[in-house]
């Protein structure tokens, strides 16, 4: 019998992760790494996972548990930047939200950097989420000129700096002092930066507040709540703002116009609902449903429109005009 043909690593890529419990999830992991790159396990609660593929390099930090709940066969985020644009992947991992704050980790970087790891690429993209934010700014300094993007990131969880974020008291006994430690100060060495955050999430807008820098881009998603890299995810954008953030072109004006998919995203829109109501504005709630059912076949738009209606036609409160069509 003829041995089959290796499999590519496109076709191993491929493969869907699901259902895996985390030992075997790691091992699938482990052993597609070692094949195509390399595998570094860090302590007992990080490991690092290597794809070489193209001349741009994606790094991203991710915990075990996001990666697996991933929609897209529950793989690693940036093997759909592999598959879709060639780029490599180094994919550092976290069992729960650590920050990846560990001395191993420290050591992983210092042995990347010792070995001129990042400099056998034309272009670095360090990318994050949260806790995994603030891991893609603070080790971004290991590759000077590097790309950074961060998803409502923290800044730092030093109580002598952010006591007011009462969200991470469990991590308040971490150090974020030593080295790898405040992470504005960690993209002075960027290229460029860019912060994605909701203004209207006070915490998460005092944290971006801490970012404020000449090499540092704010992105603002306001009303989209606490899990932005899920909605860029299921908008479909997050591919179009990493793409354009390798290679320069990434500003406030092009995000905006990528950021226009919101409008045809059930998850903005019930939020801008839920505000508007909250807010007593039924007058803008009104504007709202009329846009979106004339657009969607969306029935809670529908029915509270029908509401609003209702109470403008008994006196109640006084809606806007309709329009011919609306």
């Amino acid at each position: 019998m003829q041995d089959e043909a290796p499999r590519s690593l496109e076709q191993q890529l491929e493969d869907s992760l699901e259902g895996l419990k985390k030992v075997a999830w790691i091992r699938k992991l482990a052993a597609i790494a070692d094949a195509h790159g390399h595998f570094q396990s860090c302590g007992h609660k990080h490991f690092g996972a290597f794809v070489e593929a193209g001349d741009t390099l994606l790094v991203t930090f991710e915990s075990i548990q996001g990666a697996q709940a991933n929609p897209e066969g529950a793989r690693p985020l940036g093997w759909d930047f592999v598959l879709d644009q060639g780029w490599s992947h180094l994919g550092l991992f976290s069992d729960g939200d650590t920050w990846f704050r560990d001395q191993t980790i420290y050591g992983y970087f210092d042995r990347l950097i010792d070995d001129g790891f990042f400099e056998d690429f034309e272009t670095v993209l360090f990318y994050g989420a949260g806790p995994a934010g603030y891991a893609a700014a603070a080790y971004s300094v290991a590759a000077p000129g590097a790309r950074v993007v961060m998803v409502q990131p923290q800044a730092t969880l030093d109580p002598r700096v952010t006591e007011w974020d009462d969200r991470f008291i469990h991590m308040r006994r971490t150090a974020f002092t030593d080295r790898y430690g405040y992470a504005p100060d960690m993209l002075d060495a960027a290229h460029r930066g860019y912060v994605l955050y909701d203004p209207t999430e006070d915490l998460d807008a005092m944290h971006a507040a801490l970012f404020t820098r000449p090499n540092v881009t704010k992105l603002r998603m306001p009303f989209f709540g606490t899990a932005l890299q899920g909605d860029l995810q299921k908008m479909g954008i997050l591919p179009d703002l990493l793409e354009p953030a390798a290679d320069d072109s990434l500003s406030a004006h092009s995000f905006a116009r990528m950021h226009r998919a919101r409008r045809d995203y059930g998850g903005y829109l019930r939020n801008m609902l839920g505000v508007l109501d909250s807010r007593d504005r039924p007058y803008l709630a009104a504007l709202l449903c009329r846009n979106v059912s004339a657009r969607m076949n969306v029935p809670r738009f529908r029915r509270r429109l029908e509401a609003l209606e209702k109470a403008a036609a008994e006196g109640k409160l006084v809606l806007p005009p309709r329009h011919e069509g609306v």
